[in-house]
């Protein structure tokens, strides 16, 4: 049987990413380099992608009259690299319903707060600036909402009394970097089961 192939979504530097490669080539994640796409032109992920001798793609929104057309680019690309798994690591647009039919419970995201709360964008300083005590991140695939689909896994990240806002993401980061290699050797190794919402680790 072959394995899964995982591709990604970035924005940024990619450090999501690396994590997750890194184990899919020490064989830890019992799965295949797909490609990397990415929504910046200066993603520093580009850049990292090559180091692995993936494929990777600046595929400019500015160019298309929609998202969805901007997404149909995508998914051609995901296609021909056959794609089993989607992860977006760090990538900043929000999927349309289009794709994320497409690809239904076949992409999987992390949030760096504890969902359901503090969805959206800057969850670690959401959740400081509420004077949270215990904070953390979430995998969870990606439904139609935002940060709403089914959670896989959790971390927790006690906030200590003299840490800033920079500390406590650092830490965060550093949960995000294991959570999200096992959530994805959970996906490749058949484990993950969604039932009512709920997803149920076998």
């Amino acid at each position: 049987m072959s394995k899964p192939i995982v591709s990604f979504l970035v924005s940024g530097r990619g450090s999501n990413f690396k994590a997750i490669a890194d184990k899919i080539v020490q064989g830890y994640i019992n799965a295949g380099l797909g490609i990397l796409i990415s929504d910046k032109k200066d993603a520093k992920a580009l850049d990292i992608a090559g180091s692995y001798g993936m494929d990777s793609f600046f595929v400019d929104p500015g160019l298309y009259i929609s998202r969805e057309e901007h997404e149909k680019a995508m998914i051609k690309l995901l296609k021909k690299a056959d794609s089993d798994l989607i992860i977006t690591a760090g990538y900043m647009r929000v999927l349309t319903p289009y794709f994320v039919k497409k690809y239904k419970n076949k992409i999987i995201n992390i949030h760096p707060a504890l969902l359901p709360s503090f969805p959206g964008t800057n969850g670690q300083k959401q959740a400081f600036d509420k004077g949270v005590k215990i904070a953390g991140c979430t995998t969870h695939f990606i439904d139609d909402g935002t940060d709403t689909g089914p959670i896989i896994m959790q971390a927790t990240v006690e906030v200590k009394e003299n840490d800033t806002l920079e500390s406590l993401s650092s830490r965060i980061l550093e949960e995000e970097h294991k959570i999200f290699p096992e959530t994805v050797k959970l996906f490749c190794d058949g484990k993950l089961k969604i039932i009512k919402n709920k997803v149920h680790i076998k």
